[in-house]
């Protein structure tokens, strides 16, 4: 017997429908039911997915940013695969009658959902411009919006545009390499980055152990070693200047360039991460009996160098789980640098941008690019400009069953009140009925507040929306605003 069928036989049909939102909320299946054809793709039971496998909605339980896949202590049992949960939805209930199906449960009328989200819209504490959009994913139907087409400030939601670049420009299955070429002539070796910023010390030894066998078997006791940056160009330092959230921007790095062992959020950071790859590099080397000479300044690796061993970096869709999880802004440099070298742009931070903006333009009018600006890939760059109408088109265009090459995009948006940058918030009164249910990208920067995402509503109607708030003067009270908006939209049948 079908979830829906058990639902309704105990409980009757009136209730099912909370059941199975909950159900398709907390399993974070909306990238697959906004058309019920929809193919499932990928692992839905390992890394960033174990973030589904428990209901976040417990009001007895903190969240945490990482998931184990034990789930919440003493929460419900792991929710159903995506497969188990679309057949549930078409599943009949009592009477006969089709349960709604997540592509044709209606849709939240226009008039009604503005009446619910103007009055939360217009708080004080989303500051002096506050700009918004909802879009219905089956349809691509604006349901509401307000100041939609204007750019402003999208501060870390820009990572959304950085997401569906990088993946549509590279495919998800991309791996970044950082290789080890040796000069035979010169009798040098070089770390050549590629720009993985994610590279571990782990990492770094097992490419020593393979560099150290290689140049055993060639007689190569004594070497002289480089590293190559030359990959990046302009500037290495973001415009904010020396800043504990990103480390400078450069194509070698371990750990991006953090000094404490943290992995993630802010952290000292290293002036130079690619003389100390280079450094620990050469102290593995040495480790393994090589007799190092070590260059202080990078240098480029000479033409048809032979390779002697290569890191791959996790796959593309995973650095981008993990970039819109913690709003990791190393990674979004490095991802944009990415995309600026498929396109044959410099991978700079004028280039990134340009390669931004030429990747999304392929899509066509689909997306509202006018105006638009792409300062950066992570948005800490104040200088950089979004629509909110052009993050909820970017995050509809993700759910395109047509389109499973940008799915990570929205498997990695945190879940409200569970993991990453949305794990400590939705715990009040006000905002709590849209744990386990909201999916969303934030954005902070003083006096900016952002919330771009993805809901399924009490219908049952997969929705996108974004909610941008600039001139804001508590960033807590801003927070809370913008969840208020989201749970609201979460809850609401809105006809």
């Amino acid at each position: 017997m079908s979830l829906t069928q058990v639902c309704a036989r105990e409980r009757g049909w009136s209730e099912v429908r909370d059941t199975w939102q909950a159900v398709v909320g907390s399993a974070a299946v909306g990238l697959a039911v906004a058309v019920a054809a929809v193919a499932v793709t990928g692992p839905w039971d390992s890394g960033q997915r174990t973030a589904e496998r428990a209901r976040a909605a417990s009001p007895d339980h903190r969240s945490g940013a990482e998931h184990t896949g034990a789930g919440v202590p003493g929460g419900p049992a792991p929710a159903p695969s995506a497969a188990e949960v679309l057949t549930a939805l078409g599943a009949a209930p009592p009477g006969g009658d089709a349960a709604p199906n997540p592509g044709e449960a209606p849709a939240p009328a226009p008039a009604a959902l503005a009446d619910v989200l103007q009055p939360l819209l217009e708080e004080g504490a989303l500051g002096t411009l506050r700009t918004a959009s909802v879009v219905d994913v089956a349809t691509g139907r604006e349901l509401y919006g307000a100041g939609e087409g204007r750019d402003v400030v999208p501060a870390s939601t820009v990572k959304v545009a950085t997401a569906v670049a990088a993946l549509s420009a590279l495919g998800p299955d991309h791996r970044i390499p950082t290789r080890v070429v040796w000069d035979a002539k010169g009798k040098r070796v070089f770390l050549v980055g590629g720009g993985d910023p994610t590279v571990t010390p782990a990492a770094l030894r097992r490419l020593a152990d393979a560099t150290a066998r290689e140049l055993g078997e060639r007689g190569a006791g004594r070497i002289a070693l480089a590293h190559d940056t030359s990959l990046y160009s302009g500037p290495a330092r973001h415009p904010i200047g020396p800043n504990e959230n990103i480390a400078p921007v450069t194509a070698l790095m371990v750990d991006e360039g953090r000094l404490d062992g943290s992995t993630r959020g802010p952290a000292p950071r290293s002036d130079d991460p690619a003389r100390d790859a280079a450094e620990a590099f050469a102290d593995r080397l040495r480790d393994r009996g090589v007799d190092v000479e070590r260059s202080e300044r990078p240098r480029r690796a000479p033409g048809g160098a032979e390779e002697l061993a290569v890191h791959r970096s996790a796959p593309l869709a995973e650095l981008v789980e993990r970039m819109m999880l913690h709003s990791d802004n190393d990674i979004a440099e490095a991802l944009v640098r990415q995309t600026a070298v498929a396109r044959g742009e410099p991978a700079s931070f004028a280039g990134a941008g340009r390669a931004v903006r030429a990747q999304l333009a392929e899509y066509g009018p689909a997306l509202p690019l006018e105006g638009a600006r792409f300062a950066d890939g992570s948005g800490l760059d104040r200088s950089g400009r979004v629509s909110a109408g052009l993050l909820t088109r970017l995050l509809a265009l993700s759910a395109d069953p047509a389109r499973p090459e940008l799915r990570s995009v929205l498997t990695g948006l945190p879940v409200a009140r569970f993991n990453g940058t949305l794990g400590g918030r939705y715990d009040d009164e006000a905002t709590r009925t849209g744990a386990g249910l909201v999916r969303a990208k934030t954005g902070t920067l003083t006096g900016v507040n952002t919330l771009a995402g993805t809901v399924v509503d009490a219908d049952g109607r997969f929705l996108a929306f974004a909610f941008m708030a600039s001139g804001t003067t508590d960033r807590q009270g801003a927070h809370t605003a913008l969840d208020r908006l989201a749970a609201a939209l979460a809850n609401c049948g809105c006809r």
